[in-house]
C-alpha cells in the first residue's frame, strides 16, 4: 500500500527531468503548429469559422493533455541532488548559530565568519 501511496505521490508532485522540459517544449510548440496550419486550412477550405474554432480548441486541448499532466516518459533521468549538511554548532558561530566552515566573510571592516 505504501509504494502505490509513493507512486500516487510522485504523480501528484509532477516531477519532471531536464531533458524533458525541452521535449515538452519542442511538443507543446509542434503540435500548436500543427493545429494552427490544419485549422487554418480547413476553415479556408470549408469556408466556415466555426469549424476552425473547433479544430483550434480541439488541437489545444490535445496539446494540453499530452504535455500538462507529469506523465512518466517525462521523468526518465532524474537529477540525482546532493544530500543537504546539516549544519553544526561551534566556537566560531555567527549570529544564528551556524558554522560557516571556516570561511571568513568582512562586511563593512567586520568579520562575521
Amino acid at each position: 500500500m505504501d509504494a502505490l501511496l509513493e507512486q500516487a505521490r510522485d504523480l501528484y508532485e509532477g516531477q519532471i527531468d531536464f531533458p524533458s522540459q525541452r521535449l515538452a517544449d519542442n511538443v507543446t510548440t509542434a503540435l500548436l503548429t500543427i493545429t494552427g496550419l490544419l485549422s487554418f486550412l480547413l476553415g479556408y477550405l470549408t469556408q466556415d469559422i466555426i469549424k476552425t474554432l473547433y479544430t483550434g480548441l480541439g488541437g489545444a486541448a490535445l496539446t494540453f493533455l499530452v504535455v500538462i499532466p507529469p506523465w512518466p516518459w517525462y521523468n526518465r533521468a532524474p537529477e540525482r541532488w546532493l544530500p543537504a549538511r546539516v549544519p553544526k554548532r561551534s566556537a566560531g558561530t555567527y549570529a544564528s548559530g551556524l558554522d560557516l566552515g571556516g570561511v571568513n566573510i568582512e562586511v563593512d571592516g567586520k568579520r562575521i565568519g
